[in-house]
């Protein structure tokens, strides 16, 4: 489990947070990179590790959009739902992924390759409609950029059309 295979590291979270379960977050991304999503055998873990309650564990991973409750496909694209997204086109969005991927929102494709979500902010309102594939963003989007990004990552899982990595900032030592 996390323990055995993290020990050095988990210390190392838990020696930046004064109050345990603080380390929560940082326990849970922990737990995301070994499977993949976050298993109920992982968040029993973590909850003994901070002294707090599985279901405590569950309301943080059930609240938090980063934190996946079942396996996602390679490419997990995320769409904005926040007014300001919808404003400018995520619904349009939508539709062509749809259209290209033949699958809508919580959904994977049978060749496991994208999962689609829709969250409620990208904090990126100025340039729309947007999407997250795993930690980059493409924004600006328009049918055409959809395809060459879509036809990047069946490629080879990349696309220089990215905006940037979305980076969690470190903790600060105290």
């Amino acid at each position: 489990m996390l323990k055995e295979t993290y020990k050095a590291e988990i210390d190392d979270i838990l020696s930046r947070y004064p109050i345990r379960r603080s380390a929560v977050l940082p326990l849970l991304y922990l737990a995301q990179k070994e499977e993949g999503y976050v298993s109920e055998a992982a968040m029993k873990e973590i909850a003994g590790i901070l002294r707090l309650t599985p279901p405590q564990v569950y309301e943080v991973v059930t609240f938090y959009t980063m934190f996946q409750l079942k396996p996602i496909a390679a490419f997990h694209i995320q769409v904005c739902k926040s007014l300001m997204c919808a404003l400018v086109g995520s619904d349009t969005l939508l539709r062509w992924l749809k259209i290209r991927l033949g699958i809508g929102p919580g959904e994977t494709t049978a060749d496991k390759r994208f999962t689609i979500s829709t969250v409620e902010c990208l904090a990126s309102c100025g340039t729309g409609p947007m999407m997250q594939v795993n930690d980059d963003y493409y924004e600006g989007l328009t049918e055409s950029k959809l395809d060459r990004i879509l036809a990047d990552l069946k490629r080879d899982g990349t696309s220089p059309l990215k905006s940037g990595p979305f980076m969690l900032p470190e903790p600060m030592k105290g």
